[in-house]
């Protein structure tokens, strides 16, 4: 049936996007205006916002490193991987991420992102199906939004709840897929339980570990060489390098027959132009420093229990944290704006979730504990966020 054509009002060139105003408006009142805020480079204000959780970005050995590979390599890759992109200092990354996260090999990638996009749309088809926890993050959600399996939404960190759903289906293959740590709260995944029911399940294990390098495991090594998983033969990580490395890229790392797949198909590696050497650079001055100083991860979960204990002293709702994140509940996403405005009005930037970036619509603050806050630092942020509680 041919349907007939629909007639449309004509409208001027400078209306067709006035929808964006009223867009705009909506979300305004209901306290979800963002804005952008340009940072000077010398900020006096402390960073508790940011995801420097070993507060290596501008560490010498970091810095240092990122300029060299600049100077070396030049300021672009110039092209995609597969073409001009891929450096030796690429490689020396990808060969170095792995043997320290427990892996056979390791794919960079030019941010965290596409790491996961490629990962959940390379490793899946229409015969497949994704099992992804309720909280995941938005990089993980696009990416089961982008692949062609069957996608369940399964209830927040229930590995059992997982195990019905792979009991039930009917798709060939199967992959769990979930975050390490959950970016709102900082709580961590039951990643033993939930790499024993998709194992069961005849499923694949992909676990996103941005906020796990850096801050646990032994030494940092990650959230799956912490519970025994870093290496099996059905288990995937992605990370970013933005957090705990203080550069910027991402990188999927597990067997090396899944690595040699995403070379070879993933859309987001293959049409994509590599990372920037300086960022490359960066990021192995900083693993190279953790490796030689591992007790920085011990220091950054050391801070974050600090810093939630004092704040729940001060009678604060806030959460216990796994890694290096904490939050602080707010009573709504005007009062949390409010909030964080206010703290960086005393000298002190937090981050300012609210719906819809957190799955349970609840608005709080997040906060980065740093592994290199001093005890004085430390006190002064308890201090000023109880005290410009709404």
């Amino acid at each position: 049936m041919v349907h007939p054509a629909v007639p449309q009002a004509s409208l001027a060139p400078a209306a067709v996007f006035d929808w964006l105003d009223e867009a705009a408006e909506l979300r305004a009142g209901a306290g979800l205006t963002r804005t952008l805020r340009s940072r000077p480079a010398e900020d006096p204000v402390l960073d508790l916002a940011g995801n420097d959780y070993l507060g290596l970005v501008r560490h010498p050995a970091v810095t240092g490193a990122a300029a060299e590979a600049a100077l070396r390599w030049g300021g672009g890759a110039t092209g995609s991987r597969l073409v001009t992109g891929t450096t030796a200092l690429h490689t020396e990354l990808e060969n170095e991420l792995a043997a320290f996260c427990g892996f056979e090999a390791a794919l960079v990638f030019s941010s965290g992102y596409a790491a996961n996009l490629a990962a959940l749309t390379a490793l899946t088809d229409p015969d497949t199906l994704i099992v992804s926890d309720a909280y995941n993050h938005a990089s993980l959600i696009d990416g089961c939004r982008l692949a062609r399996a069957d996608v369940h939404r399964a209830p927040h960190a229930d590995p059992a709840a997982v195990r019905q759903v792979l009991a039930d289906r009917t798709q060939r293959r199967a992959l769990v897929v979930s975050d390490s740590v959950f970016s709102v709260d900082g709580n961590a995944a039951p990643l033993p339980r939930l790499a024993a029911a998709a194992r069961d399940g005849g499923a694949a294990l992909l676990v996103d570990d941005a906020h796990g390098l850096g801050v646990l495991g032994e030494g940092g090594r990650g959230a799956l060489a912490a519970a025994g998983l870093a290496g099996e033969p059905d288990v995937v990580a992605t990370v970013t390098l933005s957090k705990s490395l203080g550069s910027q890229g991402g990188a999927v790392l597990g067997p090396r027959r899944v690595v040699r797949h995403l070379t070879e198909t993933a859309r987001t590696f293959i049409f994509d132009t590599g990372l920037a050497p300086a960022a490359v650079g960066a990021a192995l001055g900083a693993l190279r420093l953790l490796r030689a100083e591992p007790h920085r991860a011990e220091r950054a979960r050391e801070v974050a229990r600090t810093l939630a204990a004092r704040l729940a002293a001060a009678g604060l709702q806030a959460s216990t944290p796994d890694a290096a994140v904490v939050s602080v509940r707010a009573p709504g996403p005007e009062a949390a704006v409010r909030w964080a405005a206010d703290c960086r009005t005393a000298g002190i930037a937090v981050g300012c979730f609210r719906p819809p970036s957190v799955p349970d619509g609840v608005s709080r603050l997040r906060l980065t504990a740093r592994g290199d806050l001093t005890e004085d630092q430390i006190e002064r942020a308890v201090a000023t966020i109880a005290a410009t509680a709404p």
